[in-house]
């Protein structure tokens, strides 16, 4: 993400889904930066599949990552906040989008281009017993799960039916039995029994196409026996069959549902202008005819005026038009008409690497064919994925063109913020965004977030000890609602490590200089964030203090409770320990990565969801199974808090660098040397390692050193207890919870940590 950028925000522009046209969007505007413009890509999906790539990727001539654009890197290449989340509803009147689980994103202005799903799924049985190809990301996930059924089957004819005549439906039939029967043989498996099935309710296949296409697909799909029925309309789905519109039934034990496109209902409930079936409906510009701050593109889009297929070439080729109008939009300009072209070069392919050509009233076939569609696709993919290093030669100013009289009488104020108490949030905003909090309450909080008064009252219990903890840093991701999780969940933590109960918090922020609606929204979506995970733990939030600066960043001061007996501490371990991790390592390097767009978007979800898993359950656990010592890992790397745990019990341990749990992606990026900032600092704690020897070359051994936000607990745990203990964490959803390690005997010495492989 990008920390160093002052200009003050005046306009928002988001944009829903990762389509084919949103990503010509992200490389335009990552190229020709607006100023003062936020862009937000709001995705369901982290690696977008490309339509071109998806029947080889099917028949097995593309990897996963050939034939995905990673949206992260593409995003952050942008400067574009990324929400990894999916839309259900929009407000148009008070520009607001919806998702699931988090806080309302406003708008100013708006682009959707989120494909569309196969037709027909109210047929009975339809939406129970097919498999639709789109979304293609979820139907990806369920064919490995059908290439492990079939390669599995062993008993009678296996039928697997593909209902869809149209192009996506017949390369479909032949790249799914192409890699059926690669996968078939290899394992030295006849493949007589997977009996192929195509269903079209037209009275050909391909009605889209020319006569000679149709011939030449009609041979190949002849010659390798996928049979094919044509004026079979589908009415219902069934556990095993399907039944037609005559009364006919088939066979069929799996069934992918390649209909025509559809458009989600709830798109036409919020009141957007919508075609007969349900598309946004927009005008040659790509404006929504009845909102014109709202833009769309690609399957999802009915170009009113000119009418085409659903076909992933005319949403490739909106998006450069789409781009330049939203830009122009933005800035109060005249918009420009885009005119489809009628007519477009198809390369269809034929499961094996050789390809039909249709245009028009004309047709070819060849392996070369192939070729060049293989170049085509590869071409368009590293325009995506193989990004140029940006270099910003002085600081911007914002585009005065978005700007009217009020923004502009904003943001000459800015320039005069004044430090102190006079930097601190606006108190009409700040009071507006405490009054949509709704913080948990708590019988032993006297005085408390809705109380007018200076200070936090709250009562400790007799015989309770008082736990205190602090921490505050800086955002390292663009979602300012996850970093407020994120940012919970590691103060917390230095509680629930101690085997306490959070009783209360208090929060301060630091939000990035704005026009105040931009300030309320980054600060209500960050306590929105942190709100989710006190509430969650039942910790009241009790206060805090906010201001303004030059970027975003949160902490929170957590108050405890605990009885004395019930304190973990980092001393206490006992020889014949084991010593349990409740989390993998990397996210230091990880995120160094990040910002430097070399991770890859699946790794970062991977180590974000490690970052949102709470401490709490697995604190209680461990003092439940007899922990002698118990820390958090965090900033100092897993060695930097095993020496704190070995020096103050005076002992010393053997650790297992095979056993140590790594998140996906971090010994990738260790290995191309990337490392976090505080890596080298951490680095000097090698000298606790007793002579690692030829253990400094194994690839576990940089991430002793690697810090952790919001890291798991490690604790020793008396050997006896240890299987339960596990069982008991994985239980609890901490499923990566391995033991790593045994405390030896006592020790003198500064060298208090021996490694061990195997």
């Amino acid at each position: 993400m990008n920390n160093t950028n002052t200009v003050p925000v005046i306009k928002d522009l988001v944009l829903i889904g990762g389509g084919h046209s949103h990503l010509s969007v992200l490389k335009y505007f990552a190229m020709h930066p607006v100023p003062g413009l936020r862009l937000t890509l709001i995705t369901r999906d982290l690696h977008t599949p490309y339509s071109g790539m998806l029947p080889g990727y099917i028949a097995g001539h593309y990897s996963y990552d050939q034939a995905h654009i990673d949206l992260r890197p593409l995003a952050q290449f942008a400067q574009a906040r990324i929400y990894h989340a999916e839309v259900d509803d929009i407000d148009l009147n008070n520009k607001q989008i919806f998702c699931d689980g988090r806080p309302p994103i406003p708008y100013d202005y708006l682009s959707i281009n989120i494909g569309s799903r196969p037709g027909a799924l109210h047929i009975p049985g339809a939406d129970r017993f097919t498999l639709p190809v789109k979304p293609i990301d979820r139907f990806l996930t369920r064919w490995d799960e059908l290439i492990d059924i079939v390669t599995g089957h062993t008993e009678k004819d296996f039928h697997l039916a593909i209902v869809g005549g149209g192009a996506g439906g017949v390369e479909m039939a032949l790249a799914t039995q192409f890699r059926l029967h690669q996968l078939l043989t290899k394992n030295h498996q006849s493949t007589d029994f997977l009996k192929i099935d195509l269903y079209s309710d037209s009275a050909c296949i391909l009605p889209t196409h020319n006569r000679q296409v149709r011939k030449r697909f009609s041979r190949f799909l002849k010659q390798r026996n996928i049979q094919i029925h044509v004026n079979q309309r589908i009415e219902e789905v069934l556990k095993d069959k399907l039944i037609s519109s005559d009364g006919q039934q088939y066979e069929a034990d799996a069934v992918l549902w390649v209909t025509n496109a559809s458009a989600p209902a709830w798109l036409a409930e919020t009141g957007l202008a919508v075609d007969e079936n349900g598309f946004i409906a927009v005008n040659d510009c790509l404006q929504s005819i009845s909102h014109e701050n709202i833009f769309a593109a690609g399957d999802i889009a009915a170009v009113i005026d000119h009418p085409r297929e659903k076909s992933g070439v005319f949403a490739v080729r909106q998006g450069p038009p789409l781009a330049r109008n939203l830009e122009r939009a933005i800035q109060n300009k005249p918009l420009k008409k885009f005119i489809p072209q009628k007519n477009f070069l198809g390369l269809i392919s034929t499961g094996d690497k050789y390809a039909i050509a249709s245009r028009s009233n004309w047709s070819l076939e060849g392996a070369w064919l192939w070729k060049v569609k293989d170049w085509i696709d590869r071409r368009f993919m590293d325009n995506f994925n193989v990004l140029p290093e940006m270099k910003q030669a002085q600081a911007p100013v914002f585009n005065r063109e978005m700007a009217d009289k009020q923004t502009l009488h904003e943001i000459s104020a800015i320039a005069m913020r004044c430090g102190g108490c006079g930097a601190k949030v606006g108190s009409t905003v700040l009071s507006r965004v405490v009054n949509r909090l709704q913080p948990v309450t708590r019988d032993d909080i006297v005085i408390g977030l809705a109380d007018p008064d200076d200070a936090a009252v709250s009562e400790v219990p007799a015989g309770k000890l008082i736990v205190q903890s602090v921490d505050y840093f800086r955002s390292f991701i663009d979602d300012p609602y996850l970093f407020g999780q994120i940012a919970a969940n590691h103060a917390l933590s230095d509680i629930f490590a101690m085997g306490a109960e959070a009783q209360s918090a208090m929060a301060v922020a630091t939000i990035p200089y704005g026009i105040e609606n931009q300030v309320e929204d980054q600060l209500f979506q960050t306590m929105s964030g942190a709100l989710d995970v006190l509430n969650a733990s039942n910790t009241a939030l009790v206060g805090g203090h906010s201001s303004e600066g030059a970027e975003l960043s949160f902490g929170l001061s957590v108050t405890g409770l605990a009885d004395r007996e019930q304190i973990m501490r980092k001393s206490g371990m006992q020889t014949g320990d084991v010593l349990i991790l409740t989390k993998a390592l990397g996210t230091g390097t990880l995120f160094a990565a990040d910002m430097r767009l070399k991770a890859k978007g699946r790794w970062i979800d991977g180590a974000l969801q490690s970052m949102l898993l709470s401490n709490q359950a697995a604190g209680l656990c461990m003092h439940r199974h007899d922990a002698t010592a118990c820390t958090d890992v965090t900033g100092f790397g897993l060695l930097g808090h095993l020496v704190e745990m070995t020096r103050s019990s005076g002992k010393s341990v053997e650790l297992n660098l095979d056993a140590l749990p790594i998140l996906d992606g971090a010994l990738e990026m260790i290995e191309t040397g990337i490392f976090s900032s505080l890596q080298d600092q951490n680095v000097r704690l090698r000298r606790a390692i007793k002579d690692p020897g030829a253990l400094r070359e194994h690839k576990h051994f940089p991430l002793l050193f690697d810090p952790q936000t919001s890291g798991g607990l490690l604790a020793a745990i008396p050997a006896d207890n240890a299987e339960a203990c596990l069982s008991e964490l994985v239980g609890l959803g901490y499923p990566v919870s391995v033991v790593i390690g045994a405390v030896a005997d006592d020790t003198e010495s500064v060298e208090s940590v021996t490694l061990v492989s195997g």
